[in-house]
């Protein structure tokens, strides 16, 4: 049990390939960008997933580029990670198997598909999803008719007993479609309340069409409109999911807004959708870019969570930290400090972190623990209500479907 060494459950993001078919602007590695591609070699994945699941691994992801390129690859490693003692492996698509659903073997092709999906123990598949406008997220993603597509397959997925979760990627353009103005052309109580309709809009848009989950990818790179401020905070990325278009580019000021509208929206969608995003950590992020309060919890990057990129096969602390290694550390034994970095808001391990580090530090220093409960009450009343309604959720088992009659007492107006 790692918690009572002061370790949390290891978690291990492999990045199995660089090379993508869509044209996301939020993103380094769309097929229009000129840079160089690569894909892990299947073997060597599979002594990384071997290693993992000796050191006490617990959460595999299986990311790209598009992870779909490679679907019987994906689907062997997913059986292998299952078979190696690791019960929580994840992947998804940006969609493009979605795309020509007017065509006669559509429900067939899609059928193919979710069957060898389903053959697995996948525990979680997503699909990415830009905007509640369908011209504006296949205008974005260059996948045209795909969010038809993606509603005819819903049901398909959910016969097969797969239940995806549509993966948000925080933008200008998430609600109306069009790209919205910095805060400096808005003012503050119209940037805000501007980000609660879009996210309103999303929520509604993504329920309709037949998700069950949700989860947000919250904004990584920092805003140019003459807000900007600690310019240097911005991560480079190994991972390569970054971008500088002003789709997906925020200000400091601009995010503490939009983690507050994120903030106050998911509640009112809780007994419609399992919604990942815990409101006790947007809550830590909305204090960091609002008073520039540390994190009461740190980042496990490069303590249990670790992240593989596809060029060399390296491990490294994050998607966003260049330090890489050739072995994961087993976690199995007590960890002395943890490095408190501040560099991103990476939702892959910011929300976990948040999430399961209480109970870390209840284990490995309790007394620090009961300050941090009393310094900050409203962190732990959210964090006790997010494991509640997570509890209701079946843990965002993909494979179940959701338990709407537990969500909803949830729910508020």
């Amino acid at each position: 049990m790692p918690l009572i060494r002061g370790r949390l459950p290891g978690q291990l993001i492999i990045q199995y390939s660089n090379r993508c078919n869509a044209d996301c602007p939020q993103c380094g590695m769309r097929r229009s960008e000129q840079i160089s591609r690569y894909t892990l070699d299947k073997a060597h994945a599979k002594k990384l997933i071997d290693s993992a699941a000796a050191n006490g691994v617990r959460s595999l992801s299986l990311t790209g580029g598009e992870p779909l390129m490679f679907l019987d690859d994906i689907v062997e490693l997913t059986n292998h990670a299952s078979r190696a003692g690791i019960p929580y492996v994840r992947t998804g698509t940006n969609g493009f198997i979605f795309t020509n659903s007017d065509a006669p073997d559509y429900q067939d092709r899609i059928s193919r598909i979710t069957e060898k999906l389903a053959s697995t123990p996948l525990y979680t598949f997503w699909i990415s999803m830009d905007s509640a406008n369908p011209a504006s997220h296949e205008r974005m993603r260059g996948l045209n008719g795909v969010v038809t597509g993606i509603e005819k397959a819903l049901p398909i997925f959910h016969d097969h007993g797969i239940y995806p979760a549509v993966n948000l990627g925080i933008n200008r353009a998430t609600g109306s479609g069009h790209r919205q103005p910095f805060l400096s052309a808005m003012g503050q109580n119209g940037f805000l309340q501007t980000f609660r309709e879009s996210f309103e809009s999303f929520y509604r848009f993504a329920a309709n069409l037949g998700f069950t989950m949700a989860n947000a990818c919250y904004p990584m790179s920092e805003g140019s409109d003459g807000e900007r401020e600690h310019a240097g905070d911005a991560p480079d990325s190994t991972y390569g999911a970054i971008s500088s278009d002003t789709v997906i580019t925020f200000s400091r000021r601009e995010k503490s807004l939009i983690f507050q509208a994120l903030f106050d929206t998911i509640p009112k969608f809780r007994g419609t959708l399992r919604i990942f995003s815990p409101r006790c950590s947007l809550y830590s992020l909305i204090k960091k870019y609002q008073v520039g309060q540390p994190f009461l919890f740190p980042c496990r990057g490069g303590t249990d969570f670790f992240f593989v990129e596809c060029r060399e096969g390296m491990i490294h602390p994050c998607g966003y930290l260049d330090d890489p290694k050739d072995e994961l550390p087993f976690l199995g034994k007590r960890f002395g400090t943890v490095v408190n970095c501040e560099k991103c808001e990476w939702e892959c391990f910011r929300d976990p972190s948040d999430v399961l580090g209480p109970f870390a530090d209840f284990f490995s220093h309790p007394f620090k623990l009961l300050a941090k409960v009393m310094r900050e009450p409203q962190f732990f009343r959210l964090l006790k209500e997010d494991l509640s309604y997570y509890k209701a959720c079946g843990f965002f088992n993909g494979r179940l479907a959701p338990r709407t009659s537990a969500m909803l007492r949830f729910q508020r107006s």
